[in-house]
């Protein structure tokens, strides 16, 4: 049991992904195969997430803000790294 929980937290070694970014991603990019040109809409994105796995609003805005590069700051803003 304490093996499936390592195997959804540690990144793959191939590509730094855990589990759960994996199926961000692999949603996101079946998404934007659908809309085409237009943008992927975040809630539509946390209905597919939501789907595959259990995940929190917070644990997926914070995945999300990991990839493209985004840090909260202590007073609540956001910055790029």
């Amino acid at each position: 049991m304490l093996s499936a929980a390592l195997d959804e937290l540690l990144p793959d070694v191939r590509d730094g992904l855990n589990k759960r970014e994996r199926i961000v991603l692999y949603c996101l990019h079946q998404a934007q195969k659908e809309f085409g040109d237009r943008n992927v809409p975040t809630i539509t994105l946390y209905g597919r997430v939501v789907e595959h796995i259990d995940i929190s609003q917070e644990e997926f805005q914070h995945i999300l803000n990991k990839m493209v590069g985004m840090t909260r700051n202590s007073d609540g803003s956001q910055s790029g790294i």
